[in-house]
C-alpha cells in the first residue's frame, strides 16, 4: 500500500521534454512512478524544465500571498482570488556603432530585483557568477528555474497537494504555513553598503546612538566589554 501510494503521488506532466543536462541523448522526460527522475537518463525534473514562467511565479505569489510580503504579488483576472508574484524584468540595450547604420545589443533579464535603479540593478547582476545570472535563454535561467523547483514544492505550502494527510494534520499543516510565513519568511534587500537596514524599512533613520551603546554579547550569552572605536 505505501508503495501505491507512492506510485500515484508524480504528477505524470511534463512528458518528452528534452533533458537540458543530456543535450538531446535523452529521448524525452519519462516520468519514474515514486522517484523525481526520468526514467529515460536518470536525470532529475530539474533538469528537464518542467515549469514556465506562469508557473514559476505562481509558486513565489503562493509562498509571498497572506504574509507582509503580498504586495510584490498581484490577483489573477478571473484566477479565483489566486496571488502571481509581479515578475521584474530587466531589459539592457546598448548601441553597437560602427560606419555602419547602428544596431542594439539588448540583453532581457527573467528575474531581477523589485524596486531599483537599473544601474543599481545592473551592479548586482554583475557580482552574480556570469553562468548564474538569469539571462533569457542561457543555462543562468534554467538555473534560476530548476532552484525554484526545488526550494518550492508545491506540497510544503499547500496540504491539498500532500498525500495520505489526516484531517487533524491538515489543521497542523496549515497552522504551520502561517507560522512560517509570519514569522521567517523574508526577502532580501538589495543596496548599496551603509543605505540599506531595518532602518531604512521602517521609513526611519538607524539611532546609531543607541545601537553603540549596547555592549555586545558574547557567544555564550555573556556580556563583554565594548571594544575601542575602529575605523574601517
Amino acid at each position: 500500500p505505501v508503495l501505491f501510494q507512492m506510485s500515484v503521488s508524480q504528477p505524470q506532466l511534463g512528458r518528452g521534454v528534452p533533458c537540458l543536462r543530456c543535450r538531446g541523448t535523452c529521448t524525452g522526460f519519462e516520468p519514474h512512478s515514486w522517484r523525481k527522475i526520468c526514467k529515460s537518463c536518470k536525470c532529475s525534473q530539474e533538469d528537464h524544465s518542467l515549469s514556465s514562467d506562469l508557473e514559476d511565479d505562481r509558486k513565489i505569489g503562493r509562498l509571498l500571498s497572506d504574509s507582509k510580503y503580498a504586495t510584490l504579488t498581484t490577483r489573477v483576472k478571473g484566477g479565483d482570488g489566486i496571488r502571481i508574484y509581479k515578475r521584474n524584468r530587466m531589459i539592457i540595450t546598448n548601441p553597437i556603432v560602427s560606419r555602419k547604420d547602428p544596431t542594439f545589443d539588448t540583453i532581457t533579464y527573467e528575474w531581477a530585483p523589485p524596486g531599483l535603479t537599473q544601474k543599481l540593478a545592473m551592479q548586482y547582476m554583475e557580482l552574480i557568477p556570469k553562468e548564474m545570472q538569469p539571462v533569457a535563454g542561457t543555462d543562468g535561467a534554467y538555473y534560476r528555474r530548476r532552484q525554484l523547483m526545488r526550494q518550492l514544492p508545491l506540497y510544503d505550502q499547500d496540504p491539498s497537494q500532500c498525500r495520505s494527510l489526516a484531517e487533524g494534520e491538515l489543521k497542523l499543516m496549515e497552522d504551520f504555513v502561517k507560522k512560517y510565513k509570519a514569522e521567517a519568511l523574508g526577502v532580501g534587500e538589495v543596496a548599496l553598503p551603509g543605505q540599506g537596514g531595518i532602518g531604512k524599512e521602517e521609513g526611519k533613520p538607524q539611532d546609531k546612538s543607541i545601537a553603540a551603546s549596547k555592549p555586545p554579547e558574547s557567544t555564550n550569552g555573556a556580556l563583554e566589554r565594548a571594544p575601542a572605536a575602529e575605523h574601517y
